[in-house]
């Protein structure tokens, strides 16, 4: 008889009733290539078994209901202990998966474990958990229709964004905002699309692996149109000026080296000192979003701000100074903008809008810019930035539109 593991986070109801709500079991190995995992939903509390096929795939069945709320009938509702025994069984007898028992909740799970080392598995995994209701994650793929996902899509439309939750509450916090606000209902279709988009490409992995017999239901969904299409807020060079004299000291580092490179915040956070060649005027991103490393070529004045920074320190120092942890930005960014009177405000991600928007003006092909930021080719550049960048178009129509001869303002701006 196999050897019981222990756990003490899923053994008993108790420290069961401690854990957070989570879309993602928590696993437990209890075999070689074997682990018991425990799924914590809004209403449902599952045991399931991840099982090792080789080649970094798995198998994940449902092995039955946790004894959370029902008492454990060795059948349908399982104890800690035969879960695992369940669990074993399945591993010594595998089967291939029923396409009439494959739940949207599986495919997800495998979704997530096939992004495995990829920057996108932690934002993937929390608004699948955050937006996939029970009652369509506990249903079979085979038997999910357009209609179900055409009214779960829009049903995310019509509630507020999500505000930060204290761990353990028992009800979801959100944002003050005015759902009238044409602006907030693009934003709203925005966010439905990036969920849908994480949801279909779990479900499209289902089809590819065989465990669904057809993917006709999410792909005749469709995206919201035009609700991709924000207008990106950049700052001119002199609000630039202005915002990294506001700046506190060891922000300004961090503000200075987006201004000066396109890049994101997670990328520059990153960044050590051997990553820098002085000699290329380069700096070397290991992992974007797309998962890709890349080259970031610097102008005199980036290679000069880096050069600064990396003097004397050694390979793996972090390259910016100091640690910076995970949304540390937005307060100091948002204090930079109020002292240096930037209205409206931009966020952190703006600056690197700026670089992009800036270049292109200035004349730098799309292609460039593109390869600068990461981007495998020019589409998002295009969709972006396209309409700032010098063009045959514009030049003709301003050479050859009709004056009117109309009276001129005595108003002048002042530009920096």
């Amino acid at each position: 008889m196999a050897k019981k593991v222990r756990e003490k986070a899923l053994d008993t109801r108790a420290a069961r009733e401690k854990l957070k709500i989570s879309g993602k079991p928590y696993y437990r190995s209890i075999d070689p290539e074997l682990h018991l995992g425990y799924r914590k939903g809004k209403s449902a509390r599952r045991w399931v078994a991840r099982i090792y096929l080789g080649s970094g795939q798995y198998r994940v069945e449902n092995i039955g209901y946790a004894d959370d709320i029902a008492a454990a009938d060795g059948e349908k509702v399982l104890t800690f202990w035969q879960a695992q025994e369940k669990a074993r069984a399945m591993k010594e007898k595998p089967v291939k998966t029923d396409p009439a028992r494959y739940t949207v909740c599986q495919a997800i799970a495998d979704y997530i474990i096939s992004l495995d080392g990829k920057p996108t598995q932690h934002s993937a995994k929390l608004r699948l958990a955050a937006y996939v209701p029970d009652a369509l994650a506990d249903k079979p793929v085979a038997e999910v229709t357009v209609q179900e996902l055409e009214t779960w899509q829009r049903d995310i439309t019509k509630v507020p964004p999500r505000a930060h939750t204290a761990k353990g509450a028992t009800k979801q916090n959100y944002r003050q905002v005015d759902m009238s606000d044409p602006e907030v209902q693009r934003k709203r279709r925005s966010s439905a699309n990036r969920i849908m988009t994480n949801l279909r490409a779990a479900l499209n992995l289902a089809f590819k692996h065989g465990k669904v017999p057809s993917d006709s239901a999410w792909r005749r969904v469709r995206r919201f149109k035009g609700a991709d299409a924000a207008r990106l807020r950049y700052l001119t060079v002199a609000e630039a000026k202005r915002l990294i004299n506001a700046c506190d000291p060891d922000f300004r580092v961090l503000a200075q080296a987006a201004l000066l490179t396109g890049a994101r915040y997670s990328e520059l956070t990153r960044l050590e000192v051997q990553d820098f060649n002085p000699d290329a005027g380069t700096l070397y991103i290991h992992r974007s979003k797309s998962g890709k490393a890349r080259h970031i070529v610097l102008t005199e004045e980036g290679i000069e701000l880096f050069s600064g920074l990396a003097a004397g320190r050694a390979g793996s120092a972090s390259l910016l100074g100091r640690v910076w942890v995970k949304n540390a930005q937005a307060r100091p960014m948002a204090e930079a903008c109020e002292r240096a009177k930037i209205d409206p405000p931009i966020n952190f991600d703006g600056l690197r809008h700026t670089w992009a928007s800036l270049s292109v003006m200035a004349g730098l092909p799309l292609m460039l810019v593109a390869r600068n930021l990461g981007h495998v080719d020019t589409t998002m550049v295009e969709r972006h930035y396209g309409h700032l960048a010098p063009s045959y178009i514009t030049e003709e129509i301003r050479k050859h539109a009709p004056r009117f001869g109309s009276i001129k303002s005595n108003v002048k701006a002042i530009r920096g």
